[in-house]
Protein backbone atom coordinates (compact mmCIF):
# COMPACT_ATOMS: atom_id res chain seq x y z
CA UNK A 1 0.00 0.00 0.00
CA UNK A 2 1.24 3.37 -1.16
CA UNK A 3 2.60 5.37 2.30
CA UNK A 4 -0.14 8.26 3.29
CA UNK A 5 0.95 12.21 2.63
CA UNK A 6 1.02 12.93 6.65
CA UNK A 7 3.32 9.54 6.44
CA UNK A 8 5.93 10.62 3.86
CA UNK A 9 5.99 14.04 5.11
CA UNK A 10 6.51 13.41 8.74
CA UNK A 11 9.44 10.98 6.76
CA UNK A 12 10.75 13.82 5.34
CA UNK A 13 11.30 15.85 8.57
CA UNK A 14 12.52 12.74 10.62
CA UNK A 15 14.88 12.41 7.99
CA UNK A 16 16.27 16.34 8.18
CA UNK A 17 16.25 16.33 11.92
CA UNK A 18 18.54 13.27 11.84
CA UNK A 19 21.13 15.15 9.48
CA UNK A 20 20.76 18.38 11.41
CA UNK A 21 21.86 16.22 14.63
CA UNK A 22 24.67 13.84 13.15
CA UNK A 23 25.64 17.27 11.82
CA UNK A 24 25.97 18.61 15.15
CA UNK A 25 27.08 15.84 16.75
CA UNK A 26 23.81 15.23 18.34
CA UNK A 27 21.84 12.24 19.48
CA UNK A 28 18.12 12.73 18.01
CA UNK A 29 15.60 13.30 20.41
CA UNK A 30 12.58 15.89 20.23
CA UNK A 31 13.31 17.48 22.91
CA UNK A 32 11.80 21.36 22.67
CA UNK A 33 15.08 22.75 22.67
CA UNK A 34 16.70 20.65 20.21
CA UNK A 35 13.96 20.91 17.79
CA UNK A 36 13.80 25.25 17.95
CA UNK A 37 17.06 24.67 17.29
CA UNK A 38 16.44 22.66 14.17
CA UNK A 39 13.59 24.91 12.64
CA UNK A 40 15.53 27.85 13.37
CA UNK A 41 19.34 26.97 12.00
CA UNK A 42 19.18 23.54 10.38
CA UNK A 43 16.59 24.46 7.19
CA UNK A 44 18.08 27.15 5.52
CA UNK A 45 16.26 28.61 2.82
CA UNK A 46 13.20 27.29 2.95
CA UNK A 47 10.50 29.56 3.74
CA UNK A 48 9.07 30.52 7.37
CA UNK A 49 5.97 28.84 6.98
CA UNK A 50 8.05 25.50 6.17
CA UNK A 51 9.38 26.05 9.11
CA UNK A 52 6.60 26.35 10.98
CA UNK A 53 5.04 22.74 9.62
CA UNK A 54 8.58 20.85 10.13
CA UNK A 55 7.65 22.35 13.90
CA UNK A 56 4.51 21.53 13.88
CA UNK A 57 4.89 17.95 12.69
CA UNK A 58 7.83 17.09 15.13
CA UNK A 59 5.41 18.13 17.82
CA UNK A 60 2.44 15.96 16.92
CA UNK A 61 4.89 13.44 16.82
CA UNK A 62 6.18 13.51 20.68
CA UNK A 63 7.68 17.04 20.79
CA UNK A 64 4.79 18.39 23.34
CA UNK A 65 6.53 20.76 25.37
CA UNK A 66 7.95 24.20 24.42
CA UNK A 67 10.46 25.79 25.02
CA UNK A 68 10.76 29.58 26.57
CA UNK A 69 11.42 31.26 23.59
CA UNK A 70 10.64 30.34 19.97
CA UNK A 71 10.59 31.83 16.97
CA UNK A 72 7.25 33.05 15.02
CA UNK A 73 6.85 32.03 11.63
CA UNK A 74 4.00 32.71 9.85
CA UNK A 75 1.77 30.78 7.94
CA UNK A 76 2.06 31.05 4.26
CA UNK A 77 -1.34 33.36 2.92
CA UNK A 78 -4.17 31.22 1.67
CA UNK A 79 -5.64 32.73 -1.84
CA UNK A 80 -8.97 34.68 -0.95
CA UNK A 81 -11.96 32.93 -1.22
CA UNK A 82 -14.82 33.59 -3.95
CA UNK A 83 -17.95 36.23 -2.88
CA UNK A 84 -21.24 35.34 -3.61
CA UNK A 85 -20.85 37.42 -6.93
CA UNK A 86 -17.61 35.90 -8.14
CA UNK A 87 -19.58 32.41 -7.81
CA UNK A 88 -21.91 33.78 -10.23
CA UNK A 89 -19.79 35.07 -12.38
CA UNK A 90 -17.46 31.85 -12.85
CA UNK A 91 -21.30 29.74 -13.67
CA UNK A 92 -21.37 32.27 -16.13
CA UNK A 93 -17.80 31.48 -17.76
CA UNK A 94 -18.29 27.80 -17.54
CA UNK A 95 -21.71 27.97 -19.10
CA UNK A 96 -20.35 30.35 -22.18
CA UNK A 97 -17.59 28.14 -22.80
CA UNK A 98 -17.06 27.04 -27.07
CA UNK A 99 -16.92 23.53 -26.61
CA UNK A 100 -19.00 20.55 -24.83
CA UNK A 101 -16.03 19.45 -23.33
CA UNK A 102 -14.83 22.67 -21.84
CA UNK A 103 -17.91 23.84 -20.99
CA UNK A 104 -18.70 20.11 -18.65
CA UNK A 105 -14.78 20.85 -17.40
CA UNK A 106 -15.27 23.80 -16.09
CA UNK A 107 -18.56 22.90 -14.39
CA UNK A 108 -16.65 19.86 -13.44
CA UNK A 109 -14.03 22.64 -12.30
CA UNK A 110 -16.39 24.41 -10.09
CA UNK A 111 -18.32 21.46 -8.40
CA UNK A 112 -15.15 19.64 -7.26
CA UNK A 113 -13.34 22.76 -6.30
CA UNK A 114 -15.82 25.06 -4.56
CA UNK A 115 -18.08 22.27 -3.99
CA UNK A 116 -15.44 19.36 -2.66
CA UNK A 117 -12.94 21.57 -1.59
CA UNK A 118 -10.40 19.14 -3.74
CA UNK A 119 -6.73 19.86 -4.41
CA UNK A 120 -6.10 20.22 -7.79
CA UNK A 121 -4.30 16.65 -8.64
CA UNK A 122 -7.09 15.43 -7.02
CA UNK A 123 -9.36 16.95 -9.08
CA UNK A 124 -8.06 15.93 -12.20
CA UNK A 125 -8.12 12.67 -11.11
CA UNK A 126 -12.08 12.40 -10.00
CA UNK A 127 -14.38 9.99 -12.40
CA UNK A 128 -17.94 9.79 -12.54
CA UNK A 129 -17.43 6.32 -10.43
CA UNK A 130 -16.68 8.61 -7.43
CA UNK A 131 -19.48 10.01 -6.88
CA UNK A 132 -22.12 8.59 -5.11
CA UNK A 133 -25.71 9.59 -5.49
CA UNK A 134 -27.91 7.66 -2.65
CA UNK A 135 -30.99 8.88 -0.97
CA UNK A 136 -30.75 12.67 -2.62
CA UNK A 137 -27.08 13.42 -1.08
CA UNK A 138 -24.48 13.65 -3.59
CA UNK A 139 -20.59 12.22 -2.06
CA UNK A 140 -17.62 12.31 -3.68
CA UNK A 141 -15.21 10.22 -2.80
CA UNK A 142 -11.44 11.04 -2.92
CA UNK A 143 -8.33 8.58 -3.07
CA UNK A 144 -8.33 6.08 -0.81
CA UNK A 145 -10.28 6.90 2.63
CA UNK A 146 -12.03 10.59 2.39
CA UNK A 147 -15.54 11.66 1.31
CA UNK A 148 -16.66 14.69 0.90
CA UNK A 149 -20.40 15.16 0.74
CA UNK A 150 -21.61 17.66 -1.58
CA UNK A 151 -24.27 20.64 -1.56
CA UNK A 152 -26.37 23.05 -2.95
CA UNK A 153 -26.15 23.67 -7.03
CA UNK A 154 -22.80 21.78 -7.00
CA UNK A 155 -24.22 18.56 -5.85
CA UNK A 156 -26.58 18.84 -8.84
CA UNK A 157 -24.56 19.80 -11.11
CA UNK A 158 -21.94 16.76 -9.50
CA UNK A 159 -24.31 13.98 -10.19
CA UNK A 160 -25.09 15.14 -13.55
CA UNK A 161 -21.70 15.49 -14.64
CA UNK A 162 -21.35 11.64 -13.03
CA UNK A 163 -23.69 9.77 -14.73
CA UNK A 164 -22.50 11.33 -18.05
CA UNK A 165 -19.19 10.36 -16.95
CA UNK A 166 -19.60 7.03 -15.70
CA UNK A 167 -15.77 5.73 -15.53
CA UNK A 168 -14.50 8.74 -17.45
CA UNK A 169 -12.83 11.71 -15.66
CA UNK A 170 -14.60 14.25 -15.21
CA UNK A 171 -12.18 17.25 -15.61
CA UNK A 172 -10.95 17.02 -19.36
CA UNK A 173 -12.10 13.39 -19.77
CA UNK A 174 -9.73 11.40 -22.56
CA UNK A 175 -6.25 10.96 -22.21
CA UNK A 176 -3.92 12.90 -20.14
CA UNK A 177 -0.80 13.45 -18.51
CA UNK A 178 -3.15 14.24 -14.82
CA UNK A 179 0.30 14.20 -12.71
CA UNK A 180 1.44 17.13 -15.14
CA UNK A 181 1.69 20.07 -12.43
CA UNK A 182 0.14 22.91 -13.95
CA UNK A 183 -2.35 20.18 -15.52
CA UNK A 184 -5.60 22.22 -14.01
CA UNK A 185 -3.65 25.84 -14.19
CA UNK A 186 -3.46 25.41 -17.64
CA UNK A 187 -7.02 24.73 -18.65
CA UNK A 188 -8.15 27.15 -16.11
CA UNK A 189 -5.84 29.86 -18.00
CA UNK A 190 -7.20 29.02 -21.54
CA UNK A 191 -10.54 29.60 -20.63
CA UNK A 192 -12.75 32.11 -22.63
CA UNK A 193 -13.52 34.86 -20.55
CA UNK A 194 -13.97 38.61 -20.34
CA UNK A 195 -10.74 39.83 -18.79
CA UNK A 196 -12.44 41.75 -15.62
CA UNK A 197 -14.19 38.25 -15.34
CA UNK A 198 -13.12 36.26 -11.99
CA UNK A 199 -10.32 33.22 -13.22
CA UNK A 200 -10.70 29.56 -12.20
CA UNK A 201 -7.79 28.80 -9.46
CA UNK A 202 -7.59 25.89 -7.69
CA UNK A 203 -6.65 27.09 -4.89
CA UNK A 204 -9.48 29.96 -4.24
CA UNK A 205 -11.90 27.21 -5.26
CA UNK A 206 -10.60 25.15 -2.05
CA UNK A 207 -10.43 28.27 -0.15
CA UNK A 208 -13.83 28.95 -1.02
CA UNK A 209 -15.09 25.30 0.14
CA UNK A 210 -12.76 25.50 3.66
CA UNK A 211 -14.06 29.28 4.28
CA UNK A 212 -17.42 28.50 3.79
CA UNK A 213 -17.43 25.37 6.06
CA UNK A 214 -15.49 27.79 9.02
CA UNK A 215 -18.38 30.39 8.33
CA UNK A 216 -21.13 27.67 8.63
CA UNK A 217 -19.73 26.70 12.37
CA UNK A 218 -18.62 22.75 10.72
CA UNK A 219 -16.84 20.96 13.80
CA UNK A 220 -12.98 21.70 13.42
CA UNK A 221 -12.08 17.78 13.38
CA UNK A 222 -14.93 17.18 10.89
CA UNK A 223 -13.38 19.98 8.80
CA UNK A 224 -9.62 18.48 9.09
CA UNK A 225 -11.59 15.35 7.59
CA UNK A 226 -13.05 16.88 4.30
CA UNK A 227 -10.73 18.83 3.28
CA UNK A 228 -7.99 16.66 4.06
CA UNK A 229 -5.70 18.53 5.98
CA UNK A 230 -3.64 16.93 8.60
CA UNK A 231 -3.06 19.48 11.57
CA UNK A 232 -5.95 22.15 12.63
CA UNK A 233 -3.19 24.59 13.11
CA UNK A 234 -3.41 25.03 8.98
CA UNK A 235 -6.65 26.26 9.39
CA UNK A 236 -5.03 29.63 10.49
CA UNK A 237 -4.54 30.86 6.78
CA UNK A 238 -7.83 30.37 5.50
CA UNK A 239 -10.11 31.26 8.98
CA UNK A 240 -8.25 35.13 8.99
CA UNK A 241 -11.32 35.58 5.79
CA UNK A 242 -14.21 34.31 8.17
CA UNK A 243 -15.04 36.74 10.70
CA UNK A 244 -16.12 35.28 14.10
CA UNK A 245 -13.64 31.98 13.42
CA UNK A 246 -10.68 31.60 15.68
CA UNK A 247 -7.51 34.37 14.83
CA UNK A 248 -4.85 31.97 16.41
CA UNK A 249 -3.41 28.34 16.19
CA UNK A 250 -4.38 28.51 20.14
CA UNK A 251 -7.46 28.82 19.75
CA UNK A 252 -7.88 26.78 16.91
CA UNK A 253 -6.18 23.68 19.11
CA UNK A 254 -8.63 25.31 21.78
CA UNK A 255 -11.92 24.72 20.00
CA UNK A 256 -10.89 21.49 18.07
CA UNK A 257 -10.37 19.95 21.84
CA UNK A 258 -13.38 21.25 22.95
CA UNK A 259 -15.06 20.05 19.85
Amino acid sequence: MPESPPARREAIVRHRLALFCAAQGLEVALLPELVEAFVAEGLPGKAASTKGTYRSVLRSLGCSGRPVLATPFSGSAARAPYNAGERAELASVAASQPSPWRRASASAFLALGIGAGLRAGELAAATGDDVITRRGRVSVHVGAGRVVLVTGVYAKDLARQAKNARTSHLFCPGGANRRYRNFVNNFCYDLDADPAAPRLSSSRARSSFICDHLAAGTPLRELLYLSGISEVESLLRYARYVPGAPSSKAELRKRSSSE
